[in-house]
């Protein structure tokens, strides 16, 4: 069984074939959307237009990726945990996820009705996947390279990046299910620009079946990222050309669930491959 055929079950639901994730970003300095969302009235509008579009899954962050101004917990808990009360209580069916590495965090939002924990950068905070498994909830199992929060690398270097993101996803994963967090609830995620430079995004893109063939679920979190740029030489608002490309690529090599800016292209996008590739199949058992 590869991961785009391994059971996938989060807030009771069976989550089958290409699967959106809409990116909510309660920050003020998001890379992509500038602090579009960042109020709280914007932020639910926001998830309510995803919803409409065809996202299976809301990510609601609080805090930038990338350097900038601090954020503590607390303040992070603000900027979270009233949007995701609100969102289970407007939308009761759909899947929420919370991109967070904090335990604190995590506890939170879980009990507001959070569906997933989104761990990008890498069970920096081993007790995240222990909050998953103590509510019963799903958990990102990501490869950050060994950083920090909100640091970037510094001549980051692998001998084979894709058999070092794989050795540590699958290791994180294996001890997320024997701390209790259900194995159909588990995802992992080479984490795409994370303590990787773009010559290792792509090669993380180029190979991604590898990762598809170890049995996990497989999140891509490709959308408008810095290694895009690169490639094709574009700034943020010109990248949506590209993510699409990627998103193509990684959900033929099987690739599960897709977190994105642009839920309406994506959706249509991964569901014309999807039939592409359905009558690809019929094509060869003839």
């Amino acid at each position: 069984m590869t991961g785009a055929d391994a059971p996938l079950r989060l807030h009771g639901r069976s989550l089958e074939g290409p699967t959106v994730m809409a990116v909510i970003n309660r920050t003020p300095d998001s890379f992509f959307d500038r602090g579009a969302t960042y109020g709280f009235d914007a932020a639910l509008t926001a998830v309510d237009t995803a919803v409409t579009e065809g996202a299976d899954i809301i990510d609601i962050g609080g805090v930038k990726a990338g350097p900038g101004a601090e954020v503590d917990v607390r303040e992070e808990l603000r900027r979270v945990v009233d949007l995701v009360v609100a969102v289970r209580e407007r939308h009761p069916e759909v899947v929420i996820s919370v991109d967070t590495w904090r335990a604190e965090v995590g506890e939170a939002v879980a009990e507001a009705g959070a569906d997933l924990l989104n761990d990008t950068w890498g069970g920096v905070d081993p007790r995240l996947a222990e909050v998953a498994a103590a509510h019963g909830i799903g958990l990102v199992c990501a490869h950050a390279g060994g950083l920090d929060p909100r640091t970037r690398p510094h001549r980051a270097g692998y001998e084979d990046v894709v058999a070092d993101v794989i050795r540590y996803v699958t290791a994180e994963a294996e001890r997320a299910v024997s701390l209790g967090v259900r194995r159909d609830a588990i995802l992992i995620d080479p984490a795409h620009d994370f303590g990787k430079n773009t010559w290792h995004s792509l090669e993380i893109t180029r190979r991604l079946g590898e990762l598809s063939a170890t049995g996990w679920p497989v999140l891509v979190a490709v959308s408008n990222k810095d290694f895009i740029g690169e490639t094709l030489g574009e700034p943020v608002e010109k990248r949506g050309v590209g993510t699409m490309a990627v998103l193509g690529v990684s959900a033929w090599l099987g690739a599960r669930v897709f977190r994105v800016h642009d839920v309406a292209a994506a959706r249509q996008a991964l569901d014309s491959l999807a039939g592409q590739r359905a009558a690809d199949s019929r094509c060869r058992a003839r």
